[in-house]
């Protein structure tokens, strides 16, 4: 009888001390957790710890940059990089139009300009043909007229490297957009609607008419 009331007093000590070792260890273990507060830990409130090491606390910072779903937070300095970038784009394009814009409103400026010149040379082109064409054929090869027709026909060459050219009116078809008829006649002769005559030469710049040929027509 002694000797079972021994035993079990031996296995209280021992389940006692079981006891005491385990509350040691948790102690220990809750020491050696210097981080954790009252309040919880600082991965509960997401505060990146002083203490711990550099790569812990790169991985902390980097958790806190991203937002829901697991996205990175963008930097201000990001956000004002992209706003930057995207206005200097817009500038851009909005220049470039501008130049283009520019550069057709010069185009069309010269081009105007051009062609209010070239209808003031026009009638001087005019009394040179008809000066020209009234001179006899004796005195064709007098020195001045010579000169004369020199100087026409380098003011032709002129033209036609400006861009410059006479409209083709004897024998085409009428075109209201070339031709001015200022008189209808009947030749059975000549086409249905076809110029017979010209009396005023015209003239195209660039494509464009600067003046159409006054012609008569047969009907």
């Amino acid at each position: 009888m002694v000797a079972e009331e021994k035993q079990t007093v031996e296995e209280e000590i021992t389940e006692k001390e079981a006891m005491e070792q385990t509350a040691e260890a948790q102690e220990d273990d809750i020491q050696e957790r210097p981080g954790d507060t009252a309040e919880g830990t600082e991965e509960d409130t997401g505060e990146c710890g002083q203490e711990e090491s550099e790569e812990a606390r790169e991985a902390c910072e980097e958790k806190e940059k991203k937002g829901l779903f697991g996205k990175k937070k963008k930097d201000k300095k990001d956000q004002k990089i992209e706003e930057l970038t995207d206005q200097l784009k817009r500038q851009m394009a909005e220049f470039d139009n501008f130049r283009k814009r520019t550069d057709k409103e010069k185009s069309a400026m010269y081009e105007i300009g051009a062609k209010e010149i070239i209808e003031k040379m026009l009638p001087i082109v005019d009394n040179f043909e008809r000066g020209l064409g009234g001179v006899p054929e004796d005195k064709k090869e007098d020195p001045f007229v010579e000169g004369m027709n020199k100087i026409y026909k380098q003011m032709m060459t002129a033209f036609e490297e400006l861009g410059v050219k006479p409209i083709e009116a004897v024998g085409s078809e009428f075109d209201p957009n070339l031709h001015n008829a200022v008189m209808h006649v009947d030749d059975e002769e000549a086409g249905e609607n076809v110029v017979v005559e010209e009396f005023q030469k015209g003239y195209l710049y660039k494509e464009n008419v600067v003046r159409h040929s006054m012609v008569k027509v047969a009907n």
